[in-house]
């Protein structure tokens, strides 16, 4: 596949830990989320070719906060598409306490239901293992709310090849995408060879250009 979409300048913008240090402007938003050890911040350097940009933490679950990335991307007719990408914590992990866990879920749901730009939610699984507990009550809970979403399968180059799409299919069934999302599609991503970018790069415009 040809880029069709492709990423010419990513910079960090701010941080924020609530609503009221959210960036002013009208940039349409493009938010990650998934567990704490999916590998988003490197899907993300991957997806924007810019080492470093979403930083990666040495403890699971440590981020706690939302970051925010300003991206320029280049059109076929070489025009400019500007939108904001949106980091979010990662959840699920195991020796985060109860009451941290409900401290991120209210922390994301405000999120969700204020931000007026939000176009699109790229929720990250490992395609290695059938989705858990909480990748299904996150994508219930963001199909239910209204939430445009597209799952990520991410890690693909730690599979063989023939058995990516058995593992997507077991992604699938597991979250109920085919019920709950019947236009739904699974994108297998490896942030170190790349498969997958150009496709969910794709999806990303299309979202933006609606």
């Amino acid at each position: 596949m040809t880029d069709s979409f492709n990423v010419v300048n990513a910079s960090y913008v701010a941080t924020a830990v609530n609503t009221s240090q959210y960036p002013e402007g009208d940039l349409q938003e493009i938010a990650f989320i998934g567990r704490s050890n999916v590998g988003k911040s490197s899907l993300i350097n991957s997806l924007c070719r810019r080492n470093g940009l979403a930083r990666t933490s040495g403890t699971p679950g440590k981020t706690q906060t939302i970051n925010y990335f300003r991206i320029t991307g280049k059109l076929p007719d070489d025009s400019r598409l500007e939108f904001m990408l949106v980091d979010l914590p990662g959840y699920g992990y195991a020796k985060r306490a109860q009451t941290s866990r409900a401290a991120w879920s209210k922390f994301i749901e405000e999120y969700w239901m204020t931000s007026t730009r939000l176009k699109l939610v790229c929720q990250l699984i490992d395609i290695r293992h059938p989705p858990m507990e909480s990748d299904i009550n996150v994508y219930r809970w963001l199909i239910e709310h209204g939430l445009t979403v597209q799952v990520v399968a991410t890690k693909a180059d730690k599979l063989a090849k023939s058995r990516i799409q058995q593992h997507v299919r077991t992604i699938s069934a597991g979250i109920s995408l085919p019920q709950l999302n019947p236009d739904g599609r699974i994108i297998a991503y490896s942030a170190v060879n790349s498969d997958g970018r150009n496709e969910l790069l794709d999806v990303i415009k299309n979202i933006l250009l609606k």
